[in-house]
């Protein structure tokens, strides 16, 4: 029976270190824009291999 108690309290215990991790993320704002940083990662390729124009460079 105490085998029993130990592993509720250490489930109560991860179950509250993830509620308080999921908080720290919503709160830091990590999960706010989730859908941008995919579109980002796809026009930054296309601006690297773009071909620049030498007359548009500074001297």
């Amino acid at each position: 029976m105490t085998t029993l108690y130990l592993i509720l309290i250490l489930a109560l215990g991860g179950a509250a270190l993830a509620v308080a991790a999921f908080a720290w993320t919503v709160r830091s704002g990590q999960l706010d824009d989730l859908d941008t940083p995919p579109r980002r990662i796809l026009n930054d390729e296309l601006r690297v291999n773009r071909p620049v124009d030498d007359a548009a460079t500074p001297p």
